[in-house]
């Protein structure tokens, strides 16, 4: 929250005077070394205590990006700084930004070691920059923007690496999940399947699930059960049809020895 009020005051500080009074300058790199070196250690001392809040997740790094080309912007303006210089480093900063929340649905990319260095690197230069140095510190200070810059351009190139090995992991674990989905959706499939080979159910009747395969093992059931039923009453049936006959026989057997004593008879 410093550094957000910092900035218009230091744009302020930087454009007093024409913006070339060593003085006014002095003061003005005062009011961005404040804001650099909370920017080092307000997050250090937020994790510490537990006081990191949604409000500076979102502000912190729209702190750094502000003062940064608060900076950047009026050097160039004031023809202390090319503006090619101001140019890649926002541009760069600006698209890291970006890219991370283009890949945050794949996951994080971590701040590295050379991305702290560039931030330290740009801060001690646009910091001698602000100054009104001479002889030979005003060449040095050009070196060390160089570094700044080089700094810059191989970190940002590192970020995009990081972004696409994040969002190649992230398409290929989404893909392997849906695999394994589909994998067990077809296990439990054949399950069914070989369990209704090993039974009496029929395969497509077990892929119905257990409700359809109650209902078809009932009305299976009940057929049968008919078929049983019916067969005996026409066993009975036939069992009465077939003990006629067999009285016939019986009766006429009978008919049969009595004719034949009236037959011996009568010849006597």
């Amino acid at each position: 929250m410093i550094r957000l009020v910092l900035v218009p005051g230091f744009i302020a500080l930087m454009l007093v005077a024409g913006g070339h009074d060593p003085a006014w300058r002095s003061v003005a790199w005062a009011a961005f070394t404040v804001a650099m070196i909370t920017d080092l250690f307000d997050g250090h001392l937020a994790r510490t205590y537990n006081l990191v809040t949604d409000f500076g997740k979102i502000a912190d790094p729209i702190a750094d990006k502000a003062i940064m080309g608060a900076a950047l912007c009026c050097l160039s303006a004031l023809g202390d700084l090319p503006w090619w210089v101001t140019g890649v480093i926002l541009g760069r900063e600006l698209g890291i930004t970006l890219l991370r929340f283009v890949v945050i649905r794949y996951g994080v990319i971590p701040a590295s070691r050379g991305g702290k260095l560039k931030t330290l690197a740009q801060g001690v230069a646009v910091g001698m920059y602000v100054l009104a140095l001479t002889g030979w510190l005003a060449s040095a200070r050009f070196w060390v923007m160089a570094v700044a810059v080089a700094l810059t351009v191989a970190t940002g190139l590192d970020y995009v690496r990081q972004a696409v090995v994040l969002r190649r992991e992230g398409i290929a674990a989404r893909r392997a999940v849906v695999l394994d989905e589909a994998r067990a959706r077809d296990l439990g499939t054949g399950d069914r399947v070989q369990a209704a080979v090993r039974g009496t159910v029929p395969p497509e009747v077990a892929e119905e699930g257990d409700a359809d395969d109650a209902r078809e093992e009932t009305g299976s059931r009940e057929p049968s059960r008919d078929v049983a039923a019916s067969g005996e009453v026409r066993r009975e049936a036939t069992a009465g049809d077939g003990a006629a006959p067999g009285a016939g026989r019986d009766q006429g057997d009978a008919t049969s020895e009595d004719a034949a004593p009236r037959g011996r008879r009568s010849q006597a």
